[in-house]
């Protein structure tokens, strides 16, 4: 029991909200004892929260999920934890999550509400509605970042937020694709919105994402506004790993395709993982050390 509870607040996932962690770290406030604290607060409690979302859709979602050849394998479809367990555990996770944002000042409490609003919101029709459906995933993670900012008491920059939306999108739209490929025929009746995509059209919109992502980064490597602030040009040497990263995630969606989720496979793959502790090591050396 415990352990099917411990895969219904699906772990893996947390690796998301490290996105709160993104202004804490540009802001080069690592080596605040204050604001190292309040930014991993802020990080659990969008790990909790983002746990409780997930909880809600299993709950919602059940019948669909033992219908589906991965989803059926999760606790509540799988008939492991009952659902009257689990609105518990959901109505549980709210509250210390909302706990836990009111020590962080009330404009990160809202930002947070707002996060959890708009996943109901989403679970309630608009991840029917074609477009609209990735969009909305991808603003979840520009409010990680917003809430990052508010929990470190930080102005976050608009370069920040446009390479978050836009690798977000990237991600969403390559988790579609993954969709409505691993389920072909039987994808719309698992999720209405894949008979709105098609293979051609994801692949045109993951090819725009991947160029606006590159594109949004390399801006912020050289703008100079980055230079003023980390007092060098070196952080356009990190470029290539980024390159590396999307280029290596794309290899693996449509080069070695699995029945497992983009996100878990990255998290599984070693040359992706080395890619991520390289350039995270660079890119702390370069804005801690100039």
């Amino acid at each position: 029991m415990i352990g099917a509870l411990i895969r219904l607040l699906r772990p893996a996932h947390w690796a998301k909200n490290v996105f709160v962690l993104a202004p804490l770290v540009f802001a080069q406030k690592l080596s605040d004892p204050e604001a190292l604290e309040n930014g991993l607060m802020g990080f659990a409690a969008f790990c909790l929260a983002s746990s409780a979302v997930y909880v809600f859709n299993d709950i919602r979602d059940r019948a669909e999920d033992r219908l589906h050849p991965l989803k059926r394998h999760r606790p509540i479809a799988a008939g492991t934890v009952s659902v009257g367990s689990a609105a518990v555990l959901f109505a549980g996770l709210v509250v210390v999550s909302l706990t836990l944002a009111t020590s962080l000042g009330w404009h990160f409490f809202a930002v947070l509400v707002i996060y959890l609003v708009l996943n109901q919101i989403y679970s309630a029709g608009l991840k029917h509605t074609v477009i609209l459906d990735v969009m909305i995933v991808s603003l979840g993670f520009v409010l990680r970042v917003v809430a990052g900012g508010e929990a470190v008491d930080v102005q976050v920059s608009a370069w920040l937020l446009l390479c978050t939306f836009f690798i977000a999108l990237f991600l969403a739209f390559s988790k579609r694709r993954h969709e409505l490929i691993l389920l072909a025929e039987d994808a719309s009746g698992q999720r209405p919105v894949l008979s709105h995509y098609s293979p051609a059209f994801l692949d045109q919109m993951i090819n725009v994402v991947t160029a606006s992502t590159v594109v949004a980064y390399a801006m912020y490597a050289i703008s100079p506004e980055t230079i003023e602030k980390f007092h060098t040009r070196n952080l356009i040497y990190t470029i290539p790993m980024v390159l590396f990263g999307i280029f290596r995630y794309l290899y693996l969606i449509y080069q070695k395709p699995t029945t497992r989720n983009p996100t878990e496979a990255i998290l599984r793959d070693p040359p992706f993982l080395i890619n991520i502790f390289i350039w995270a090591l660079a890119a702390l050396w370069i804005v801690y050390r100039g």
